[in-house]
């Protein structure tokens, strides 16, 4: 099906040939037009070359083309992906996370909950409501994706600004349990049926069945889940997951890293160093990226990137609105409405969802365990006004959003943080007064 494809901040070459990659696999995509978009113009050429030249040199049915006009870009288009960051990533990440702790506030990572969560928003949710209102004004009917953190709160800010627009986030955490419970449970992933639910980073498995018998596969998983855990590898960052795990009855999806930012008592029993040792991987990884992709854009390696899928999950999802498919995604992000009954209608909440050509239509989860929606719903306030801070550009509401975290346990070292940040990111953080 010929089709616009736009990927915003496709300079990025693990979100840019890594979504092209994933195009170039799909039958049901054939003809249509991939549109890469980044205000770089450096590293959007780069992608764009690597790009067209295995497009010619393979015979792909695909046209591609780049620009650094996101109207030209977004002009027609029917699907439009966000990956985006605002300035040095890992420099304000790492600000984000070190400047709360010295002021003795102990939050475990800093990426999206947290005050290192707040300050990721506040300088992220801006240009992506400026990308947004262009969306508004060239393709209004489109299919918008999100990849960028934090998740709940970007959706949260687009569902606000633009209530029509057709928003999802969607996150590639869920695909931990396809990893981790064939291995646990002894069984095919296709034999299985699950259920998770809960915010972005914030998720947990509230239901595993053997799909021929029906037969309630948790209390299996409650038995082998934490031997499985211990012994699985080092640096895996679970201690808090399983203490979670053992204490609510629920598996979570997500690493102590990603779950541990949302919980104050998170620091004593996460681990740490595992944490720590991720988040060195991470970061050295994708700073070679570059490096890796000139070297395959020069000639200097063979890297055949194109022939392997990154198991992200856009392309099945677009596939199966375009074909009507009706099959259930394991994990969204989209506008709660009733989904989840014991949380805020107004608030964006993980879930499954059946994709057909309706679009991306959230399963009603009903009620979730008391003790999990007791943690969710600390967080559901906190999103609330880290959105409107953001949206407003109240200095007055960013700090209530601080004093109303968990995580956050000094009156007077909040707004010394808020402070400290507003002087430290001025360049992105200028239009809070």
């Amino acid at each position: 099906m010929k089709k616009k494809i736009v990927l915003i901040g496709a300079g990025s070459a693990q979100f840019g040939l890594g979504s092209v990659s994933d195009i170039f696999h799909s039958k049901i995509l054939q003809g249509s037009h991939i549109v890469l978009h980044d205000i770089n113009p450096d590293a959007l050429k780069m992608v764009y070359e690597i790009s067209r030249k295995v497009m010619v040199s393979e015979s792909l049915p695909f046209t591609i083309s780049a620009t650094t006009s996101r109207k030209d870009a977004l002009k027609g288009a029917d699907f439009y992906i966000i990956s985006i960051e605002v300035g040095n990533r890992f420099d304000l990440w790492e600000q984000d996370w070190k400047v709360p702790l010295k002021y003795g506030n102990r939050q475990i990572y800093g990426e999206n909950g947290g005050p290192g969560g707040l300050f990721h928003s506040l300088r992220i949710i801006p240009p992506i409501i400026e990308i947004c209102r262009d969306v508004e004004r060239y393709c209004p009917q489109a299919y918008g994706f999100n990849f960028s953190n934090p998740m709940s709160r970007i959706c949260l800010a687009v569902k606000r600004r633009f209530p029509h627009l057709r928003f999802i986030g969607l996150c590639h955490e869920i695909t931990s349990m396809p990893h981790h419970l064939p291995k646990i449970l002894k069984i095919p992933f296709s034999e299985l049926a699950i259920k998770a639910a809960g915010l972005n980073h914030f998720t947990v498995l509230l239901e595993v069945k053997y799909r021929k018998s029906g037969k309630d596969a948790y209390p299996e998983l409650k038995r082998r889940a934490v031997k499985y855990f211990r012994s699985y590898r080092k640096g895996t960052e679970r201690s808090l997951v399983l203490d979670v795990f053992k204490k609510f009855d629920c598996l979570p999806v997500s690493t102590d890293s990603h779950f541990g930012e949302y919980i104050q008592w998170a620091w004593e029993i996460a681990d740490h160093k595992g944490i720590k040792d991720f988040y060195s991987r991470y970061k050295k990884s994708c700073l070679a990226q570059y490096s890796r992709y000139l070297k395959i854009l020069k000639g200097e390696s063979q890297e055949t990137w194109w022939k392997e899928s990154t198991g992200e999950r856009i392309t099945p999802i677009i596939e199966g609105i375009l074909t009507g498919s009706g099959y259930e995604e394991l994990a969204v992000n989209i506008p709660n409405k009733g989904l989840i009954e014991n949380l805020p209608e107004d608030l964006v909440v993980e879930v499954p969802a059946k994709v057909s050509r309706k679009g991306v239509v959230g399963v009603k989860i009903g009620l979730m365990p008391k003790g999990i929606v007791g943690l969710l719903n600390n967080q559901a306030t906190v999103q609330d006004l880290a959105v409107e801070a953001a949206l407003t550009g109240s200095r007055r509401i960013a700090l209530q959003a601080l004093l109303a975290d968990p995580v956050v346990d000094s009156f007077r070292n909040a707004e010394k943080i808020l402070d400290a940040m507003l002087r430290l990111q001025k360049k992105y953080l200028s239009y809070i007064k």
